[in-house]
């Protein structure tokens, strides 16, 4: 066990539509990244407690009623635009790069190209993030969750052990790990990291699920597991 632990030391994978008018980027002043007064903290709080629910409709809904030249409110809009499928995310992504919001807005714009399966261009926004913020759990999995849809699996026990380590009760990346294990067959090795984060029985069927579609030519995983730190659903691209 010892052994397995040591070795596990340095590694251990969750439309488009347009109303015809001018890109967000044309439309709105640079992000601010100012205090936000407590009013908007709480319409923020609002808008995150109604997307974990599920209802982006009504988060979006109630993030209109904020200025969109706040960096905070532009990066929920693209995340919830991003959820819903439409063109509208990578504009308001873009918008907010070279600002404070830099890391984040890197990390959607992987995220995107992700689901589109252009792992090259997901790699390099990802890679980008992770420098940025190189403790932040989630842009760690997500860059893992690229180089195991692209076979670096060296690269991604890499990132998906560092995740962990980061945050050792967030499953996501732990999950991961066992899709990674699964693939190569090593179900012993599996099986100890399933123990020890205390994944579900469902977690590891999931994570076996995406091992199989790993295997198959052609198939990819990416919109099943890469996930931002406040999205709706572990192992999800929410």
């Amino acid at each position: 066990m010892k052994a397995i632990i040591a070795a596990f030391g340095l590694l251990l994978l969750t439309g488009c539509a347009t109303d015809g008018q001018a890109p967000w980027s044309a439309m709105i002043s640079p992000a601010s990244c100012s205090k936000l007064s407590s009013d908007q903290e709480l319409a923020l709080n609002l808008a995150d407690d109604l997307a974990n629910d599920g209802k982006l409709h009504a988060s979006l809904a109630n993030l209109q009623n904020l200025p969109d030249n706040l960096g905070e409110v532009r990066l929920r809009k693209a995340k919830v635009y991003r959820l819903l499928g439409r063109s509208e995310a990578e504009p308001l992504y873009r918008s907010l790069l070279g600002g404070c919001l830099t890391a984040d807005a890197e990390q959607g714009l992987g995220q995107l190209y992700a689901a589109r399966a252009d792992y090259g261009q997901a790699q390099s926004h990802l890679q980008r993030a992770a420098r940025l913020a190189p403790t932040n759990e989630k842009i760690r999995n997500d860059l893992g969750v690229v180089y195991l849809n692209q076979l670096r699996l060296e690269d991604a026990q890499f990132e998906f052990l560092t995740a962990i380590e980061l945050k050792q009760n967030d499953t996501l990346a732990a999950a991961n790990l066992v899709t990674l294990l699964l693939y190569q067959n090593n179900w012993q090795q599996a099986a100890e990291v399933v123990s020890r984060s205390h994944l579900t029985p469902q977690q590891f069927t999931d994570a076996q699920a995406r091992a199989e579609k790993l295997r198959q030519p052609g198939k990819t995983t990416a919109t099943d597991q890469v996930a931002s730190a406040a999205d709706t659903q572990p192992v999800a691209l929410k």
